[in-house]
């Protein structure tokens, strides 16, 4: 079972969160809290896989409650949602510890998704997100005039194929139907990709991928 806690301010988004994981089986929501304070007083005492941060100002004080949560519970994943997606925003999230981030893009699916990756030790960030510092990535390798190339002997066909449609933006549904598999052996792929690469979240994939020429920019 994954042990979720959910944060927000606003106890109708909470029962909304709360509502939509309840039919996962693998899921299991321990906590719902309106109040930081109690939130970060609780944590101490729980044992919580992932906690669902819905922030709806990305302000100093919301960061530094990253920031005091990852310090007070080093095995806790923090996934932040929020309507606020620039690039400015995402990038203080992931500096002050959060382990994804979800945009108002994001939908039930990517919910599931999320936590099931943050469980697996990797980060996870949506589309839009994803989609931010792809271009920040891509600026940088121009500016650099860098074109370095890694090894991929280690992946198999299958792997580079579903790494590329991936890449080109299909989703895991689409993958799955191209190849007559699962979702779920979809998302395993993915796992094992960035085990085998020692890469720590699907924007550490395409960057790869980009630098190997898998996938066109």
């Amino acid at each position: 079972m994954i042990d979720i806690a959910l944060f927000d301010e606003h106890k109708l988004v909470l029962e909304s969160l709360s509502g939509m994981l309840s039919g996962v089986s693998d899921f299991r929501v321990v906590l719902v809290c309106s109040d930081r304070n109690v939130l970060a007083e609780k944590l101490k005492s729980m044992q919580v896989h992932v906690l669902i941060l819905n922030m709806h100002d990305i302000s100093v004080r919301n960061l530094n409650l990253i920031v005091q949560l990852n310090f007070s519970n080093t095995k806790l994943k923090i996934l932040v949602t929020s309507v606020i997606d620039s690039e400015e925003i995402v990038l203080k999230t992931i500096k002050a510890g959060a382990k994804g981030f979800l945009g108002k893009d994001s939908d039930r699916n990517n919910l599931v998704e999320a936590i099931y990756t943050l469980r697996n030790g990797h980060d996870y960030y949506s589309a839009s997100i994803t989609h931010l510092l792809l271009n920040r990535y891509i600026s940088s390798l121009k500016s650099d005039g860098l074109n370095q190339r890694a090894e991929t002997e280690s992946l198999s066909s299958r792997q580079i194929e579903i790494l590329k449609l991936w890449g080109e933006s299909y989703t895991n549904q689409e993958i799955a139907d191209r190849f007559f598999i699962s979702v779920r052996t979809v998302e395993s792929h993915k796992n094992h990709i960035m085990q085998k690469l020692n890469l720590k979240s699907t924007v550490d994939m395409i960057k790869f991928a980009i630098k190997n020429n898998i996938i066109e920019i």
